[in-house]
């Protein structure tokens, strides 16, 4: 289940390619999440669309060869021009006439041409793992390049990088590649969701993709040197895909600012998703007033409390705790984070509910839908529920970072344990898990 479904989505089309396109939220500036390598589709930044979505107004496509676009088998229609034009022509279809650009991989080569050859559609620029050719990208993927079209007896390692075995063992592939682009510890989810998602396509359509690229190093440093607008790269220091010398030369040629990501792999937008999410705000989002910290000012404690929605229990049980606390606290406010069903019996009670819960993701709605065949598998459901806990945690951390607390309560909140513990950093308050 998503953690948000699009406001509006149709098609565009160009040159008889139909271009499937999405589209989220309201207000300025407009962020669109370009298309990357058609091994994969835009659901790869699912973790970004919800949280950003609440923000702005948010594009989001599928590039040609993947998810609900079409996928022409010519090398000619995979051309990085193709590709830009693609994203112009959604722009158009949408009433965008200007956006923030953010780009993973091999959709670095098309913000690049967008924001060097039409500036006035181009208000920023953030590149992800940029797979843009000013640097070796990494040796062995380099040699495997050069015979990518020749035929051998067996294929060890980046020699899978080669046309002939994608067509016989498109999975065996997609399970090599992807097993590289995630080198994080406990990567297994998005490597299964990235095979997955590569089999929506066909082994023909990489091959078209890989011989169609066009853009070159000579052309790259000239376009790169002419981009005048805001630039981000974020490049984990342990890319296997692309090397790390990539993206600080391209932040050097573009005059941007390089965020290395230590200890992470291709794709930091998806392993270590709060970083990024946050880096993405403040550099693509205007500034919002945080309320000024008065220190030495006697004010009530304060409590936030989240509640989860699976099981009405856990709602009697923080009821009582909450009683509990006030005789030992007099003063004690407690905000309420919580979803339906919950938020009905707190409203019986009389306790006061965050206004960012209605931001909030459905928990419930998903384990319903999970439990449908009556056959819950509570683990696997958990996992496939990435995409909300990431959402509700991010909505989590924007509260406590809009009002003081004195303490987090979590009943069950297992993405605020999770990501607390993947961002010790962001702990500001004494926690109490349940």
């Amino acid at each position: 289940m998503r953690a948000r479904k699009p406001d509006r989505e149709g098609y565009t089309v160009r040159d008889g390619v139909r271009l499937h396109w999405e589209l989220y939220g309201q207000g300025d500036p407009t962020v669109f999440l370009l298309p990357t390598w058609s091994i994969i589709h835009s659901r790869h930044w699912k973790f970004q669309i919800a949280h950003l979505a609440r923000h702005c107004r948010v594009l989001v496509m599928d590039g040609r060869g993947n998810g609900l676009s079409d996928r022409p088998l010519d090398p000619k229609m995979y051309a990085d021009e193709e590709f830009a034009a693609d994203a112009l022509a959604v722009m158009d279809d949408t009433a965008t006439a200007s956006a923030a650009l953010v780009a993973l991989s091999a959709g670095s080569r098309w913000a690049l041409l967008l924001a060097a050859e039409h500036p006035e559609r181009v208000g920023s620029v953030v590149f992800i793992g940029p797979a843009v050719p000013l640097a070796p990208w990494t040796p062995f993927r380099d040699a495997a390049r050069a015979v990518f079209d020749e035929k051998f007896d067996e294929h060890v390692d980046w020699m899978k990088y080669n046309a002939d075995y994608w067509l016989r063992d498109h999975r065996g592939f997609l399970e090599f590649f992807f097993g590289r682009v995630f080198v994080e510890p406990h990567s297994t989810k998005p490597i299964e969701d990235s095979v997955r998602w590569g089999l929506d396509t066909t082994p023909e359509v990489l091959v078209a993709t890989a011989r169609g690229r066009t853009l070159n190093e000579k052309r790259a440093i000239d376009l790169a040197q002419r981009v005048s607008c805001p630039v981000l790269v974020i490049h984990g220091d342990e890319d296997e895909i692309v090397v790390h010398s990539n993206g600080v030369a391209l932040a050097e040629l573009t005059h941007g600012r390089l965020m290395t990501m230590e200890q992470s792999g291709h794709c930091p937008h998806v392993r270590d998703p709060v970083a990024v999410n946050l880096a993405l705000d403040e550099f693509l989002l205007p500034a919002s007033p945080r309320p000024a910290r008065r220190r030495g000012v006697r004010r009530p404690r304060r409590a936030l409390y989240v509640s989860s929605p699976i099981g009405l229990g856990h709602a009697r049980r923080d009821v009582a705790i909450a009683q509990e606390l006030r005789k030992l606290v007099p003063d004690l406010e407690i905000d309420w984070l919580a979803q339906d069903p919950v938020t009905r019996v707190l409203e019986a009670h009389g306790e006061r509910i965050h206004p960012s819960s209605s931001d909030l993701a459905n928990e419930s709605q998903h384990i319903e839908q999970e439990s449908s065949p009556h056959r819950l598998h509570v683990f696997e459901a958990w996992r496939r529920m990435d995409e909300i806990l990431l959402s509700n945690f991010m909505v989590f951390l924007e509260a406590v970072r809009t009002r003081d607390y004195d303490v987090w309560i979590g009943d069950e909140a297992w993405e605020v344990d999770y990501y607390l513990h993947e961002n010790p950093e962001l702990k500001q308050a004494a926690y109490v898990w349940l």
